[in-house]
């Protein structure tokens, strides 16, 4: 399967590279790799020996209308996104006429609709965290439709998704169905929100990876799915075209900054990108990024594998004709839980400052805390579950609530991993992360410690751009395969399991009992 699939792509990047050719166009070879995520945008300059030219990086206002209800104004994206460019622009010296190819990632689940016409959001994008629609997929599940859209989409009926925020907005916000109805409302996730700002309204488009999220397409055709669609009550008009990873998805338009016909050429929702940004191409291969929410994904190859344990069947990447699909675990919550110990609790005055402090004290003084603040994502999938702190004593001090919430965060990915062994057969004896928190030595060790495999990271935490950017070289014929992008992953550490049976079975139950009652 490896093997085929690079020569599919060898094949595809060459085509494109003759195509840019005759038509004349700039061989200028910058991949620019936007990676919008749920707080901010990063940019990354990517030249074609697979150097870090430079990083640009800005973040935006997140809007919490209710009591778990997450909203972002997509102006406030679009704004960090032009800023971003600018900085990294600024930081690397590298003409934007340089620019060869721009690629995409981006928070999934999150969506909006807006005008046709002039580009205005009917509302503010809802995002993937947000659990309003958690009354719409209870009345989903008792209307008997949960193994239908497992069926077809590979998904659980959850308001983490974004067939059911679509719904909400067309159920709530007055006129829209009309507007869909004539042609003037379109909508998608963020990537097919950036690629119409980027073209000048000129693609309305997004990638199977992305598409695979909504519950609205269906994994055998990679199409959307009428049924699931009609019963969504989401109009099939107003959805974008399905391309793959490295399709073309248009040339930029009128963007501040940037010139005139830079091909939008690589697409991919965050975590698909940073299953291929970390070089996870072969069967059994997996990796965990630890983002706003930690998102473990193992590549299950050219056949879908359907979980017994409620784990998310998605795709990974679709190249060419050949699509390679994954197995995935969400949990929602994982560095915005360190961030929550910083802002909200003012425990540490900086991120980083929590692996200082936990490390000042040897275990959690039988504290446990369940990080369920927007629900628990798999293999649980309780909405309604909330955050948790059990164990408090008078001898409770800091370190040991800040060393219990990155336990946590382990401990979650824990349960993933071993609904994803028990789906596959199989024990995983390595797993690659990466992420901001996955800098944090301390967390490593205790995820290397409960999952009981190595965990290795990589000299480059951000393999979310770079996935992106090796899709958009690969689909502006910069690279022409798996090998010639494989060079750029480069090891950091490997944390090897270090605690006895005794201790894990402690934690085992300590957490076992503890996530019950969240």
């Amino acid at each position: 399967m490896l093997d085929n699939a690079v020569n599919l792509i060898g094949e595809y990047g060459c085509y494109a590279l003759r195509i840019n050719a005759i038509k004349g166009e700039s061989m200028a070879e910058i991949i620019l790799s936007i990676d919008q995520g749920t707080t901010g945008t990063t940019v990354v300059l990517l030249d074609p020996e697979l150097n870090i030219c430079a990083h640009g990086y800005k973040a935006f206002r997140q809007i919490y209308p209710k009591p778990g209800w997450v909203e972002h104004d997509p102006e406030d994206i679009w704004k960090s996104v032009l800023d971003a460019v600018q900085v990294a622009l600024q930081n690397s010296g590298i003409s934007s006429s340089d620019i060869g190819a721009i690629g995409i990632t981006n928070q999934r689940e999150t969506s909006l609709i807006w005008n046709s016409t002039n580009g205005i959001p009917y509302h503010n994008a809802i995002v993937w965290q947000c659990r309003r629609t958690a009354a719409i997929c209870n009345q989903l599940k008792r209307d008997g439709h949960e193994a239908l859209f497992h069926q077809k989409t590979g998904l659980l009926i959850d308001p983490y998704f974004s067939g059911t925020k679509l719904k909400w907005q067309f159920d709530n916000i007055p006129g829209l169905r009309e507007e869909g109805a004539s042609g003037r409302a379109v909508a998608g996730t963020i990537d097919t929100f950036l690629i119409w700002k980027l073209t000048g309204g000129r693609s309305h488009a997004t990638d199977a990876t992305n598409a695979s999220r909504t519950m609205l397409m269906n994994l055998d055709t990679l199409q959307w799915d009428e049924q699931l669609c009609s019963i969504l009550d989401v109009p099939l008009n107003v959805l974008p075209e399905i391309r793959g990873c490295s399709d073309n998805f248009g040339h930029t338009k009128d963007v501040p900054g940037l010139p005139d016909g830079i091909p939008i050429c690589g697409v991919a929702g965050d975590q698909q990108a940073a299953l291929f940004g970390q070089i996870c191409f072969k069967t059994g291969e997996a990796k965990c990024t630890y983002g706003t929410g930690a998102f473990l994904l193992m590549n299950t190859g050219d056949i879908p594998v359907f979980s017994k344990n409620r784990l998310i069947t998605t795709v990974a990447w679709k190249l060419g004709v050949e699509t390679t699909y994954a197995l995935e675990g969400s949990a929602f919550i994982a560095g915005s839980a360190v961030q929550w110990l910083r802002d909200g609790l003012q425990l540490i005055d900086n991120v980083a400052q929590s692996e200082e402090l936990a490390n000042q004290v040897p275990d959690t003084g039988g504290v446990t805390v369940v990080p369920a603040f927007v629900g628990i994502g798999a293999p649980h999938w309780r909405a309604e579950a909330q955050g948790l702190i059990t164990g408090l004593t008078l001898g409770t001090r800091r370190a040991h609530l800040v060393r219990a919430i990155l336990e946590g965060i382990a401990l979650q990915s824990m349960e993933i991993l071993q609904a994803m062994e028990s789906d596959c057969g199989r024990k995983l004896v390595e797993l690659k992360v990466d992420g901001g928190a996955s800098a944090n030595n301390l967390l490593m060790q205790m995820q290397a410690d409960f999952m009981g495999c190595r965990i290795v990271r990589p000299k480059m935490v951000e393999t979310t751009a770079l996935g992106a950017a090796f899709f958009a070289g690969l689909g502006a014929g910069i690279w022409n395969g798996f090998e010639s992008i494989s060079k750029a992953w480069k090891e950091d550490r490997t944390f090897f399991p270090s605690i006895s049976a005794e201790e894990h079975a402690a934690v085992l139950k300590r957490w076992g009992e503890a996530i019950k009652k969240a």
